[in-house]
């Protein structure tokens, strides 16, 4: 295979070695992968101190903003969570060889449909070394080598965690290549490395999703930024109604900010907002979150409670396009449920939704009319995630509508194809 005049050597050298590992790979019995899985969890477990010291080296950076230092930090619990999370996979059925369908044609051939790796997967993603390791045990699991490039942020804890997996005896040489996350030079690389990459997985913010579809001719999956909307019905009537409501909301906004199904905007409708907006604005407040209003919202507050009032900024057209990945939402009022439809589909990533309510029709309308990968009725956004919905490990949530949608993980990193058995059949 021919280099890109703009691809250097040793990208070159590493492109070819996940390339010439796709073959074995695919070969590997479901009892073999599971045995390397387990392997790697255990060398992560015997190598915690190595790590943690790289990813301290990584830490030290002044410039770290707080989502990026909160998704780049790693301590005992989340090296533990990571060999768990290799654990859960060897549990799942392994997807390669499952037979879709099978039927026989009139002249007596046989045609089944049957499951296959995809073959090399590229992934660029940000400072999250956990994406390292979920990345790398997917793809095997899978029947597919991966080629990683993280960010520079987590630069000597991708690579010491690369070093501690790729020495695990058995693993077919090239499985798991890393390169240079200090240049972008190599994300242009990975971009146009069409012959040696299958898929490219993006796995970060909007811009980085930006920079792949605009530049790659490399086939790609999204995955999404995370403008995740709420949205409390007027069938919030009850203190148990508010409650559950306010339960969700401050769980979907404060559990962990920095990850893309934390939400971002608020909707209430009209009907409840003089007495619903001053009570779950006032939570937010005393859970530390920034409160960006719109009109209606503020005038709601204020009259309920003037003080309370004084707290809260004033909405921007631009807040409602806006991923915080930070202690901050913005609220509005709305007028019904299509009124919140309208604005979550004219403003969201299509990422993850969630209705609040107790009417079961005007949650049904949600439901079908929000066009997003995860759509939720009086629960958490925080739940899309590959391991919540019972999938292990995640290459990602995809807000796309071709291939992959929602978390993707084994089954949608893989591809099919149709054996076809005769007996000497002619056409």
């Amino acid at each position: 295979m021919s280099k890109p005049a703009t691809m250097t050597e040793p990208t070159q050298a590493m492109l070819a070695r996940a390339r010439a590992a796709a073959a074995p790979l695919a070969l590997l019995a479901a009892a073999e992968k599971n045995a390397l899985l387990e392997a790697m969890a255990q060398a992560l477990a015997a190598h915690q101190d190595e790590i943690l010291a790289a990813n301290a080296l990584d830490l030290a950076n002044p410039s770290l903003v707080p989502y990026k230092r909160d998704r780049l930090l790693l301590d005992p619990k989340r090296v533990a969570a990571l060999c768990d999370a290799l654990r859960a996979l060897i549990a799942l059925p392994d997807p390669i060889g499952d037979v879709l369908e099978e039927f026989t044609r009139p002249n007596g051939l046989v045609i089944r449909k049957v499951r296959v790796p995809l073959g090399v997967l590229g992934i660029i993603y940000e400072a999250r070394p956990n994406v390292t390791v979920d990345a790398a045990a997917l793809a095997l699991k899978s029947g597919n080598a991966v080629v990683l490039r993280g960010g520079r942020e987590a630069h000597h804890t991708n690579t010491k965690i690369v070093e501690v997996l790729s020495a695990v005896p058995g693993l077919p040489a090239g499985a798991i290549e890393l390169l240079d996350g200090t240049t972008r030079d190599t994300v242009q690389e990975m971009l146009h490395a069409r012959g040696y990459i299958d898929v490219l997985i993006p796995r970060g913010g909007q811009e980085l999703i930006d920079l792949v579809t605009r530049n790659s001719t490399v086939p790609y999956i999204e995955t999404g930024a995370g403008n995740c909307h709420l949205y409390a019905d007027a069938a919030l009537a009850t203190e148990s109604d508010f409650a559950m409501a306010d339960a969700v909301i401050l769980n979907a906004k404060t559990q962990r900010t920095s990850v893309c199904n934390s939400a971002e905007k608020l909707l209430i409708h009209r009907a409840i907002a003089a007495t619903y907006a001053p009570r779950i604005v006032g939570k937010l407040l005393a859970a530390g979150v920034e409160v960006r209003a719109d009109d209606a919202t503020i005038a709601a507050v204020k009259k309920a409670d003037p003080a309370l009032a004084e707290k809260l900024l004033p909405a921007t057209a631009a807040d409602w396009d806006t991923e915080y990945l930070a202690m901050t939402i913005a609220v509005a009022v709305v007028d019904d449920v299509d009124a919140a439809i309208a604005h979550i589909n004219r403003h969201s990533t299509h990422h993850s939704d969630t209705i609040l309510t107790r009417d079961e029709a005007a949650a049904r309308r949600f439901l079908r009319g929000v066009d997003s990968a995860c759509v939720y009725w009086n629960a958490s956004t925080r739940f899309s995630d590959g391991a919540e919905f019972g999938f292990g490990a995640e290459m990602g949530i995809s807000n796309q509508k071709l291939h992959a949608r929602g978390p993707f993980a084994l089954r949608e990193i893989t591809s099919y194809k149709y054996e076809v058995i005769g007996d000497g059949q002619v056409r």
